[in-house]
C-alpha cells in the first residue's frame, strides 16, 4: 500500500528531522546531567537498624535508626529518581512540542515553494505571460523564483518569435500561391488564351515559384541556425570572405568586385553558416549597388574582435530604418534598378549565425552614400570581455 500523501511530502520528512534532531539533543542534555548528578552524589536505598530501649533495666519498645550518612544518601537516591522520572516526562512532551514546531517551521520555510507550484501549475503553453513574482528575503527560494521567471522570459520570447515567423512566412507564401493560381485558371488552363499570354503567364510562375524556393530555402536556414547544428572548426575569415566573394557575387549587370583581406584572421566556427551569412551580405549588396559601382569586400581585426564588413555605392538606408535592416521579413524601399523581390530573411540569417558565434552584426549607412554591414566575430584567441567598437571599421 502507497503511503498517504502528507507522510510523502517535503514538509513531513522536515519536521521528523527537525523533531529527531531537537528530541537528541534534549535527550542527550538530560542523560549527561543525569550521569554528572549520580556520579558526583551518594545515593542509596535508605537502610535502617532496629534498637531496644530500656527504662532502667525493664525493656519498653523497639525503634528504627539509620546513620545521618544514609539518610543523606537516600535523599540523593530519591532526587535522582524524581530526576529520571521528570526527564522522561519531559522528553515525552518535548517530542509532541518538536513535531508541532517541527510542522509549523517546515511550512513557513516551504510557503515560497507552495506559491512557485502554484504558479507554475497554472502556467499552460499557450499563456506563457504568467510570472512567481516571489517576494521575500533573497535566498536559495527567492534565487529560484527568479531563474523560472527568467526561463519564462526566454520562452515566451521564443515562442512569440516562432509565432512569428509562422505567420509571416505564411503571409509570404500565401502571395506566391495565389499568383500561381490565378495565372493557371486565367491563361495556362483557358483555352482561349493566346500564346503571348500564356509565355507571360509561364514566366510569372517561373518568379513566383523561384521566389518561394528562396522563401523555403531561408526558412530551412532559420530553422538550423535555431536549433543549434552548428560544425565549428578551425577556420580564416579572410578565406571565408574569399570563397564567398567567388560564390555569390552573380550580379545581373556591369558591377565591379573589390577586395581588402587581411591575412591570417583565425577563429573557430561554421565554415560553411559564416559562407553563407557573408554570401547574403554580398547578394544585398548587388541588390543594391547601381550599375558600374564597385562592391567592396574586406575584413581586418580590431583588439580580440575580427570582422568582415561588405560596402556597396547604393542610395543608403535612412537612419531610422537601420535598426530594423536585421530583423525577419522587413524590407525597405524597393531599387529601381532590380525587379527581384526579395524574402526579408537574407539579413536576419546574417545576424542569426552571427549571434550563434557569439558575435554582433552592425549596419552604418549614409542616404545617397552607399551601405556597410559589418560582422564582428571573437577571434579564436580572445581573452576578454570588451565589446566590438561602435564605428564602422571602413569609416
Amino acid at each position: 500500500m502507497r503511503r498517504p500523501r502528507v507522510f510523502r511530502s517535503i514538509r513531513f520528512r522536515l519536521t521528523v528531522l527537525y523533531s529527531t534532531l531537537l528530541f537528541a539533543l534534549t535527550g542527550a542534555t538530560l542523560a549527561i546531567t543525569y550521569v554528572a548528578v549520580a556520579q558526583t552524589t551518594e545515593a542509596a536505598p535508605l537502610t535502617t537498624r532496629e534498637a531496644k530501649l530500656y527504662e532502667g533495666r525493664e525493656f519498653v519498645s523497639r525503634v528504627s535508626y539509620a546513620d545521618i550518612g544514609q539518610i543523606e544518601a537516600a535523599v540523593n537516591y530519591d532526587t535522582l529518581q524524581y530526576l529520571r522520572n521528570y526527564s522522561l516526562i519531559a522528553l515525552g512532551g518535548l517530542f509532541l512540542a518538536s513535531l508541532g514546531i517541527g510542522w509549523v517551521l517546515s511550512g513557513r520555510a516551504l510557503r515560497p515553494v507552495g506559491a512557485i507550484a502554484r504558479t507554475t501549475r497554472e502556467i499552460q503553453a499557450t499563456d506563457l505571460t504568467r510570472r512567481i513574482h516571489l517576494e521575500g528575503p533573497r535566498d536559495e527560494l527567492r534565487d529560484l523564483a527568479d531563474t523560472i521567471d527568467s526561463m519564462l522570459d526566454r520562452l515566451d520570447d521564443a515562442f512569440r518569435a516562432q509565432r512569428q515567423l509562422i505567420d509571416d512566412a505564411s503571409h509570404e507564401l500565401r502571395s506566391p500561391l495565389a499568383i500561381i493560381r490565378t495565372h493557371l485558371d486565367a491563361s495556362l488552363n483557358a483555352p482561349e488564351a493566346s500564346p503571348d499570354e500564356r509565355d507571360r503567364a509561364v514566366a510569372i510562375v517561373d518568379r513566383a515559384t523561384t521566389r518561394m524556393s528562396r522563401l523555403v530555402e531561408d526558412l530551412l536556414a532559420t530553422a538550423r541556425r535555431d536549433a543549434g547544428g552548428l560544425t565549428d572548426t578551425d577556420t580564416d575569415l579572410s578565406t571565408i570572405a574569399r570563397e564567398a566573394g567567388e560564390e555569390s557575387f552573380l550580379p545581373d549587370r556591369p558591377l565591379h568586385l573589390r577586395y581588402t583581406l587581411t591575412p591570417s584572421l583565425p577563429l573557430i566556427g561554421d565554415v560553411d553558416a559564416l559562407r553563407r551569412a557573408a554570401g547574403n551580405l554580398l547578394s544585398n549588396a548587388v541588390r543594391l549597388a547601381p550599375t558600374d559601382s564597385t562592391v567592396t569586400v574586406a575584413t581586418g581585426r580590431t583588439g580580440s574582435w575580427l570582422w568582415l564588413a561588405v560596402a556597396d555605392e547604393g542610395p543608403g538606408i535612412p537612419a531610422e530604418d537601420l535598426p530594423k535592416v536585421f530583423d525577419r521579413f522587413w524590407r525597405g524601399p524597393q531599387p529601381a534598378a532590380t525587379k527581384d523581390r526579395r524574402t526579408g530573411l537574407g539579413l536576419a540569417i546574417v545576424r542569426q549565425i552571427t549571434e550563434s558565434h557569439g558575435g554582433q552584426v552592425a549596419a552604418f549607412s549614409t542616404p545617397g552614400q552607399g551601405s556597410v554591414f559589418v560582422l564582428w566575430l571573437p577571434a579564436a584567441t580572445r581573452s576578454d570581455d570588451t565589446p566590438p567598437p561602435a564605428l564602422s571599421p571602413l569609416a
